[in-house]
């Protein structure tokens, strides 16, 4: 019986899953945590990737300064997790919020994420993009920033080279 259910909520589409609490008990980058979710004797942890946004590598100028923004509002606070799909990873694609701040925006407007042009839907973070440019916050100090996956193509290219 339980299997069953398993294998049914499974099968079920990511958007329509419930948006649910959960507790964020690590933070791995810019645009990806950890988070703790059900109840006490259920727990399940769940990698959750940030949608909209492609914030900096670890090793990318303003990787690790784009990881602690993320840090700073949600590692070890409660999250409302809004899952809309699952990537090639299998992580769960979702609109976050920590400390009733949207992530998407959050992470946007400090310059600490680029609006990711490929998934992106929401115009608010788009704009928030603007603003951060224009307003040269976090990474939009430098003047010609290497937008993650252009960064993630060279590290690969640099890597079959070798």
């Amino acid at each position: 019986m339980i299997r069953t259910l398993l294998s049914l909520a499974l099968l079920l589409p990511v958007a329509a899953q419930a948006q649910q609490s959960c507790l964020v008990v690590g933070v791995t980058d810019g645009d990806t945590i950890k988070a703790r979710c059900g109840q006490p004797g259920a727990y399940e942890q769940v990698k959750v990737r940030i949608a909209e946004i492609d914030a900096p590598e670890k090793r990318q100028p303003f990787g690790e300064r784009s990881r602690q923004s993320l840090a700073g509002l949600c590692h070890e606070a409660q999250a409302v997790i809004k899952p809309t799909a699952k990537d090639r990873y299998g992580r769960t694609v979702a609109r976050v919020s920590c400390n009733g701040q949207d992530v998407s925006l959050h992470q946007v407007r400090a310059g600490m994420a680029w609006w990711y042009v490929k998934y992106g839907k929401d115009m608010a973070v788009q704009d928030a993009e603007r603003q951060a440019r224009s307003s040269r916050a976090g990474l939009w100090v430098d003047s010609e920033p290497i937008p993650p996956w252009e960064w993630r193509k060279s590290k690969k290219t640099e890597a079959i080279g070798n």
